[in-house]
């Protein structure tokens, strides 16, 4: 077998493990977000980062969410950084934007965050924020979903089929799921253009 279709192999297995009803409870909870006129806030790191920002466009304008990521502002992010530490900056940035109990965070984490470990704790951080303000915290997580699948509302968590390639199938299939959430009949109020164009 070439590492092509060792690879693909894998993928057909985690798809295949994905909790169906984990994905379902997700795309409740964000439906009620929405209902209850709350913002969404998307946090990842590294790879995830880049989905957040991805998902931002997805969810404010295929199902009608005010949809934000941290990440997508370098400029804060970094001073953030610099001036007080990497950990609270995510924290930080939703005390800025007065996260409440309307809203909720939807965070993409290999990991899900490990403060033993010094792992994401930026997650963790903004997780116990979310917590005191009431907030739905809803994840997509791989490995056993540390501190984010704990402490979530609704988690998914991406199956480990092979160890040594964790992060790139726990990357992939973020994408995989939020584009299942912006395409679920509970979520989509838009049609995207390639499937209503003739």
């Amino acid at each position: 077998m070439t590492f092509t279709q060792q690879f693909l192999a894998e993928t057909q297995q985690v798809a295949a493990q994905l909790n169906a009803g984990a994905i379902e409870q997700c795309a409740d909870e964000l439906a009620k977000i929405r209902e209850r006129g709350g913002r969404l806030f998307i946090l990842g790191v590294g790879g995830s980062a880049g989905n957040a920002g991805h998902a931002v466009n997805d969810f404010r304008k295929i199902c009608g969410f005010e949809a934000y990521a941290p990440t997508d502002n370098v400029s804060e992010l970094t001073a953030r950084t610099n001036d007080e530490g990497w950990a609270t900056i995510f924290a930080e940035w939703l005390k800025g934007s007065r996260l409440n109990a309307k809203d909720g965070l939807l965070i993409f984490s290999v990991g899900g965050g490990n403060l033993e470990k010094n792992v994401s704790p930026n997650l963790v951080s903004a997780i116990q924020l979310a917590k005191k303000a009431g907030a739905s915290i809803i994840g997509v997580v791989g490995r056993d979903g540390g501190y984010t699948a704990k402490e979530a509302t609704a988690c998914v968590i991406v199956p480990t089929v092979n160890a040594a390639h964790v992060t790139p199938h726990s990357e992939a299939f973020q994408a995989v799921v939020w584009h299942l959430f912006v395409s679920h009949p509970k979520l989509k109020v838009a049609a995207t253009k390639w499937e209503s164009t003739k």
